[in-house]
């Protein structure tokens, strides 16, 4: 049976007494989009912080390309190819569209950093426009297209992206989400955190639900999709 690129295992996250992940467990495969769905509060956010080693683990197991990452911070990670787009966007505000891109490349010494910069520009076709506008004056769909061409940069193998359509306009959404597919379409593996369900799960290969710390529902993303208590919870049908 084919190994998973990323397997994590009981995960169990705490904030002091309080418990924000509860023995969560779920696996993607190489070349997978993967969604995690869920309300606000579900605990996504925080696994996803687990993943990427900027929170403490309390229990379970976290493994890579066959590996357990547990302890490692996330600069270890992103040279081994796992890249996370933060909730928020996290861009430097202080820099320029250009100056972030080459942040995204900081782990990177090879001579082909320029190509992969027209390369986002070529995705993005509105920052190659504003590339010596300072990011924090952009609008906040803007700057979600910035936060995902600074993580393409690192080149990576996953792309974990926590909540990218969150305050964007419809306009905006459609145009995150057409890139994400893209991204998965040129062989990048993704696990996409979304409250979007509707949209997340129409990208994905597979899905999995998460409520009160917990993952409550798993499966193939259009079984998923037309499940009555998705619907229900998360499409308000």
């Amino acid at each position: 049976m084919t190994t998973p690129l990323l397997k994590v295992s009981g995960l169990k996250v705490a904030y002091g007494g309080i418990q924000a992940v509860k023995g969560v467990s779920f696996e993607v495969f190489s070349g997978e989009l993967v969604s995690l769905i869920g309300a606000n509060g579900a605990g996504k956010t925080t696994t996803l912080k687990a993943i990427t080693g900027t929170q403490a683990v309390a229990e379970g197991h976290i493994e890579y390309a066959g590996r357990s990452i547990q302890g490692q911070g996330a600069w270890d990670l992103v040279r081994q190819g796992l890249v996370m787009v933060p909730e928020g966007r996290g861009t430097f505000t202080r820099m320029t569209i250009l100056e972030n891109l080459q942040m995204g490349a900081f782990i990177r010494n090879d001579g082909e950093v320029q190509a992969d910069i027209d390369k986002v520009f070529a995705l993005f076709p509105r920052l190659k426009e504003r590339a010596k506008q300072l990011a924090g004056t952009m609008s906040g769909g803007e700057q979600q297209m910035l936060a995902m061409g600074r993580a393409l940069m690192a080149r990576p193998k996953v792309l974990l992206m926590d909540e990218p359509s969150m305050g964007l306009s419809p306009i905006m959404v459609d145009k995150i989400f057409e890139v994400v597919a893209d991204i998965h379409s040129r062989g990048t593996t993704v696990l996409l955190v979304e409250q979007n369900a509707s949209r997340a799960l129409g990208l994905a290969n597979r899905g999995y639900v998460m409520d009160s710390g917990e993952i409550t529902m798993a499966g193939e993303a259009k079984a998923l999709l037309n499940d009555p208590k998705v619907r229900a919870a998360y499409l308000g049908e």
